[in-house]
């Protein structure tokens, strides 16, 4: 079987890791492609995984009107770029994160699985450009994905777990020695973002802005030292606090860590799951099911919004008091890892056994349960 990965966010190349791994291994042909965004290209470049790029990032303005040309601009580039590449390759299936393999797809009538887990209200560009054309959306239990239920594949789990599931993610402990650390050190990662992807067309959302992030770094300095992943360059006097690590070693630093702090949505669900506190701020909080379901059901986390600073640093203060605070996380993540599924096992049997699996998958959605 011929499977082509489209990619879109690093996030998403996790999502996949082993499922591909898994496929190629079943001797499947499995190829990549992306488009630029953020540290995608060079974690790719890391893990030494082969792929094709469809369009190069430039930057824009961050208003709406150049947020919308220019993605138009771009998805048009991609959809001509992947359209090549496929006629090409011609996969047995596309699955990704891209809308440009839902498009292609219903052009040449290959089936495409079209992966989120952001809710249809809060993404609406993507899904609207997206679902119309996807042969089937492979989304949480929770998640919204409009008027297009019918095309959901629904699971048990979240997107993070497909990596960060125990079956997958073992801790690498020599991250401590990269970064002149020893196991017993306490530190503290932030994480600032841009904040204007596709769900934030309309720049309605803000995080952490420099005056909040002083005072961030203030309060945690006397606990631990204290490290800064920023999707755009650090000003001068920041630079000291600058991760230095290649991109596929994050998570070996943010399993250890005491707390997280971020602006972004992935990185605080990938903490809370690695048993490591999180403290969200910006103004999606209430609004993707995904994230509430982590930081109100299995309370890993707490999502804040902007206008809560206080909020924010009385809740640092409340984390710094608590005594055994990473054994406590670590066993609030164990409860999460017993209730959801295996999301790579699920998949790698989903496409394998396509289409025979979608049906299986309509007349008794719990067969998932069998992949834990």
């Amino acid at each position: 079987m011929k499977i082509l990965i489209a990619l879109n966010h690093p996030a998403h190349y996790y999502l996949f890791k082993y499922i591909a791994e898994g496929l190629l291994q079943n001797n499947h042909d499995v190829q990549f492609v992306i488009r630029e965004k953020d540290i995608l290209e060079k974690l790719l470049i890391s893990e030494n995984v082969a792929f094709t790029k469809l369009s190069e990032k430039k930057t824009t303005g961050q208003n709406k009107v150049n947020l919308m040309f220019y993605g138009l601009v771009k998805l048009i580039k991609q959809e001509f770029n992947l359209l090549n590449y496929v006629r090409k390759f011609r996969p047995t299936i596309m699955m990704g994160t891209d809308i440009a393999i839902t498009h292609v797809g219903t052009l040449l009538g290959i089936p495409s699985f079209v992966f989120n887990e952001d809710d249809f209200e809060i993404n609406k560009w993507f899904c609207k450009a997206a679902y119309p054309f996807a042969s089937y959306i492979v989304a949480p239990e929770c998640t919204s994905v409009g008027k297009f239920s019918k095309k959901k594949i629904s699971y048990n789990g979240i997107q993070k777990l497909a990596y960060l599931h125990p079956n997958y993610f073992q801790q690498d402990i020599s991250v401590f020695n990269t970064l002149g650390l020893t196991p017993d050190d306490s530190y503290f990662i932030i994480r600032l973002v841009s904040l204007t992807a596709g769900h934030d067309i309309a720049s309605t959302h803000k995080g952490i802005n420099r005056n909040l992030l002083n005072k961030i770094i203030n309060k945690l300095e006397p606990f631990g030292k204290v490290f800064i992943s920023s999707e755009t360059e650090l000003a001068n006097e920041l630079q000291k606090y600058k991760i230095s690590l290649p991109p596929n070693r994050i998570h070996d630093l943010l399993a250890s860590a005491k707390i997280f702090i971020g602006d972004s949505q992935s990185m605080c669900s990938e903490a809370g799951i690695l048993g490591t506190p999180f403290i969200r701020f910006n103004d999606f909080v209430g609004k993707i099911k995904i994230l509430a379901e982590v930081e109100n059901y299995y309370k890993l986390g707490w999502g804040i919004r902007t206008h809560e600073e206080e909020k924010l640093l009385s809740t640092i203060d409340h984390l710094l008091g608590i005594k055994d605070l990473k054994i406590i996380w670590k066993d609030k993540a164990r409860k999460l890892f017993e209730d959801k599924i295996d999301l790579t096992s699920f998949v790698t049997w989903m496409v394998e056994n396509y289409p025979a699996s979608i049906r299986v998958m309509k007349e008794n959605p719990d067969y998932q349960q069998r992949f834990r």
